[in-house]
């Protein structure tokens, strides 16, 4: 072999080695496939990824006390009477015990008192002067001077003028009840959320108006039943406006979560929107220096946002 022949062998021995080794590190350290995740682990991750998202509802400002329907009181016959006057307009605020409205049976009723009054003189005239002649024919029946029966019927007499009496005396003390009632005046300390009727007309069952406590004030948000297991007691929220009522943003916190599922009532303005949606109310109570802002504003629509 001559030694060119042998530096070939030689040379090729060498790369031969070369490739042998290059591939041998190459096996060793070849990128493996990586593992799909568990259905376990997907959902813990779209958990984790819906976490950090903010929960978004639209939901309607409330007096955070109660609203009160006042209606009109009912009269013998069953029905209302009518408004004569009205002293109250939507959005007025108003104190306990303010005059709000008279009604026009109080005439007939005043009319009823006087007729009650001056019979109530006359039986208790006639039962007094009955009563009189009654003790002195005792005296006479007992020394025999008259008979029993004539002492017997005065006596019946006088229970039955004693029941007139009684009988009017009641009659009274309703009438001064009902009188009472001819007026409306304002149970609580608020504001004339809505009017029902007017002057002239007979309330129906939505009664004359209705009142809220509108000191505080709360939105009551409707948070879509798959977004409630992110909404906690005492998680801060943001208000806005959906439509500019109000300028800014409001804060407020989650004071209660109703343990029912409903059917929604606000509903929006976005045409595709599911109206039928499922949802449940969070009551939402607003920080005091943000009442001042929204106190005339009941029924507002708000885009209320929970944070993560």
């Amino acid at each position: 072999m001559t030694n060119a022949q042998g530096r070939w062998w030689i040379g090729g021995g060498v790369a031969l080695l070369a490739l042998l080794v290059f591939g041998f590190w190459r096996a060793q350290h070849k990128p493996q496939p990586a593992l799909a995740p568990s259905a376990a682990q997907q959902r813990s991750a779209a958990a984790e990824r819906q976490a950090r998202e903010a929960v978004s509802a639209l939901g309607r400002l409330e007096p955070a006390g109660d609203v009160r329907k006042l209606a009109a009181p009912i009269t013998g016959f069953g029905g209302s009477p009518r408004i004569s006057e009205l002293f109250v307009e939507e959005g007025q605020s108003v104190t306990a015990g303010q005059l709000l409205a008279r009604f026009d049976n109080a005439p007939s009723l005043l009319a009823d008192r006087l007729v009650l009054r001056t019979r109530i003189t006359s039986l208790s005239a006639r039962y007094a002067v009955l009563e009189r002649e009654t003790k002195r024919y005792r005296q006479l029946a007992l020394g025999g001077a008259t008979s029993t029966d004539d002492l017997e019927a005065r006596e019946l007499k006088l229970i039955e003028l004693k029941g007139q009496l009684d009988e009017a005396r009641a009659s009274l003390v309703k009438v001064q009840a009902d009188l009472l009632n001819t007026v409306l005046r304002a149970p609580i300390d608020g504001t004339v959320l809505r009017l029902s009727s007017r002057v002239g007309e007979r309330p129906g069952d939505n009664g004359i108006l209705e009142l809220g406590a509108s000191e505080r004030m709360e939105a009551v948000a409707e948070v879509y039943e798959s977004d409630i297991d992110r909404v906690r007691l005492g998680q801060k929220v943001r208000l806005t406006s959906e439509n500019g009522g109000f300028a800014g943003t409001l804060i407020g916190t989650v004071a209660r979560i109703s343990p029912q599922v409903r059917q929604r009532v606000v509903v929006s303005t976005d045409p595709t929107g599911d109206a039928d949606a499922r949802v449940v109310e969070v009551r939402i109570q607003l920080d005091p220096a943000d009442v001042a802002k929204v106190r005339q504003l009941t029924g507002l629509k708000t885009i209320n946002r929970f944070e993560p």
